[in-house]
């Protein structure tokens, strides 16, 4: 794993590479008492011929950097995140599966590791890296989601921070997740909070409504989070010649689609099947003419090699 250190009025140095392990912590760090700690996630990939290639790293850092400054943290340079990673990737390339296989999960972590008692960020920050192989997909197979109404992942108009990675977004939807599950659904999607009237996220990826040749997704502002693969779908989508709006969408609008499916860098592209809002059940399209399988199979073609990258998204490293 990678790990490098800084005070609060330093810039990060160069880290170094060490053996996956344990990590010590003072009981007053501020990442244990108050959440002070952000993540990203990224794979690497096996190509076609030989290669080990990254996805957009260059967009997790900027990421990170946007995360840090809300959470009043420093954070590494672009280019000292994209070098950290490719050292960690080289370390770990024997962990990285075959073509088609599956990938290497890349973690980073940006955390205040400092001691401090009072409501304050802390002194001494760490951003540490760690890797595991993974299949292909977070989910096996078309999602069955549930609707939840008065959960919500992020809170809109205070400021919050729903729209970066902070640790603190994820163990609140704990509790809804596994009524879900207990349910027999796959996931939830959860609605605004101001209104409740409109789709914002699942618990760990974005969501696109497909009706005819209109693919929408909500807008990435405040309470969701600008997804890369999200990002590299609208583009995706664009050159196949569909009408892409990032819009407000009620829930009674996806309830009437042709087709859902989610996007992140665990879930990939993944089909949705059925949601169910209250004691109305939809179901979608799903299967091998879909659009959802076509964005799927454009993007792993670029990220293995088997499509030509001609937006220059993948980074080698070997």
């Amino acid at each position: 794993m990678y790990i490098m250190k800084c005070s609060e009025r330093d810039k990060f140095c160069d880290g170094s590479i060490i053996p996956y392990g344990k990590i010590e912590l003072s009981p007053s760090a501020g990442i244990l008492n108050y959440g002070q700690g952000i993540f990203e996630g990224l794979k690497a990939y096996r190509t076609k011929d030989g290669r080990i290639v990254l996805f957009r790293p260059e967009e997790n850092a900027q990421r990170m950097k946007i995360g840090a400054e809300r959470m009043c943290m420093p954070s590494p340079s672009i280019n000292q995140f994209v070098n950290a990673i490719k050292q960690t990737v080289i370390a770990n390339k024997r962990w990285i599966p075959s073509v088609g296989q599956g990938s290497l999960y890349i973690r980073p972590l940006l955390m205040g590791t400092g001691s401090v008692l009072g409501l304050t960020p802390t002194t001494e920050y760490t951003f540490l890296i760690f890797t595991t192989p993974v299949i292909k997909s977070y989910h096996k197979g078309p999602l069955n989601l549930v609707v939840k109404d008065g959960l919500y992942r992020a809170v809109s108009g205070c400021g919050g921070t729903g729209g970066i990675k902070s640790i603190t977004n994820y163990s609140p939807a704990y509790k809804a997740g596994n009524e879900a599950r207990e349910g027999g659904f796959s996931d939830v999607l959860y609605l605004d909070s101001a209104t409740g009237k409109f789709i914002e996220e699942v618990s760990t990826c974005n969501i696109f409504v497909v009706k005819g040749n209109a693919i929408s997704t909500p807008k990435a502002e405040g309470t969701i989070l600008p997804g890369i693969t999200r990002k590299s779908i609208i583009d995706i989508a664009v050159d196949m010649g569909y009408q892409v709006e990032e819009r407000d969408i009620p829930v009674e609008e996806l309830l009437q689609a042709d087709e859902v499916f989610c996007t992140g860098t665990a879930v990939v592209v993944n089909p949705v099947f059925s949601v169910t809002y209250n004691k109305t059940k939809a179901t979608y399209k799903t299967g091998s003419e879909t659009v959802s399988q076509k964005m799927y199979e454009t993007l792993i073609g670029i990220q293995t090699g088997h499509i030509d990258d001609t937006k220059e998204w993948t980074l080698q490293i070997n």
